[in-house]
């Protein structure tokens, strides 16, 4: 279905109902000039959709659709797909029929998605909990899409202002990281990192990697994962004609990607490459998942339940995500 000159179509997915997925959508499609970069369309529930753009007080109209061929992308329209899961929910919560609708709404676009009807999926924020509580067995989105799409390998990456990090280890104990350190990983993220640049159409990337230890291990005397492992990915990936270089001391590379060095960083953990990122971008971030067979985006940030339902949620990370899906391509 790709082609670059023609309008992206784009499926939203609700997220979790009780958080402030709903609220961010509404005022992300509300936004002018957004229909210059693609053709949106939400999956959720129709009962949800009225109330909030009724607590909003917008001046939009809604407009159910039965399938993505049906949109017709009117400005100051939005328009939805009804999977009908809720006549009532719980705002502000994680509950089993929220956890069990978030994950429904996921499994429709997924369908659209590999049926090549839409372009790519943006995903509004979900609530482990409540997924737990439905039942659910995925924890999250990745695990999901990557099991839905029969996709082995993936990589997350995350993109806020001028940084773009890419992730050797996710959600893990820092204890455990240094033992998922290993050159086959390594090698497999750099890949990653190139695939990216790809998808970003960065025509001469330059991709750095950083070091497990301070200093970037400074030859052995504070870990030796550089010299083992890190560093043979990084000779690997060259011969494989991938433009990388590294390992860089921690503490220094992401100012220099910052100032425009470096296209995308490969960080060997969660918060190595999320605290610098939302420190400069908290409310801009963009999560992206590399590996899948087709785009998806997600705004970096959770349900925030606390916040959810009161109309003060902030729609930057959820604009931004729809921005970039619409210009991201596979190849």
């Amino acid at each position: 279905m790709e082609d670059q000159g023609r309008i992206k179509k784009i499926a939203i997915t609700m997220g979790d109902p009780g958080g402030i997925g709903p609220e961010i959508i509404i005022k992300a499609l509300y936004c002018a000039g957004i229909r210059d970069y693609c053709t949106p369309f939400v999956i959720g529930d129709g009962v949800i959709m009225e109330e909030i753009a009724g607590l909003l007080k917008l001046p939009l109209k809604l407009r159910t659709i039965n399938s993505p061929e049906d949109t017709i992308s009117e400005m100051g329209t939005i328009e939805f797909i009804d999977m009908g899961f809720l006549k009532g929910f719980e705002k502000g919560k994680a509950t089993a029929g929220n956890g069990t609708a978030s994950a429904g709404y996921i499994k429709k676009a997924v369908g659209y998605a590999l049926d090549k009807k839409v372009d790519a999926i943006v995903t509004a924020p979900i609530s482990k909990e409540a997924l737990n509580l439905a039942g659910v067995k995925w924890h999250g989105h990745t695990e999901m899409l990557a099991e839905l799409t029969g996709t082995k390998d993936y990589a997350m990456m995350l993109v806020g202002g001028p940084l773009r990090v890419i992730l050797v280890t996710i959600h893990t104990s820092l204890r455990s990281v240094p033992d998922m350190i290993t050159e086959e990983n390594m090698l497999k993220t750099i890949r990653f990192a190139k695939k990216a640049c790809d998808m970003l159409d960065i025509k001469n990337p330059r991709i750095a990697v950083a070091g497990l230890n301070p200093h970037a291990g400074e030859s052995g005397l504070f870990g030796d994962e550089e010299i083992k492992e890190i560093i043979p990915a990084i000779e690997a990936a060259k011969r494989e004609g991938i433009p990388v270089t590294g390992p860089y001391p921690p503490d220094i590379i992401f100012n220099k990607a910052y100032k425009g060095e470096f296209d995308v960083i490969v960080c060997m953990y969660h918060d190595q490459g999320l605290i610098p990122l939302k420190m400069i971008a908290f409310e801009e971030g963009v999560n992206v998942t590399i590996g899948l067979p087709f785009v998806r985006t997600s705004p970096d940030h959770g349900t925030a339940y606390d916040i959810a339902w009161k109309g003060i949620a902030n729609p930057s990370s959820m604009l931004e995500a729809i921005k970039l899906a619409a210009g991201l391509r596979l190849g």
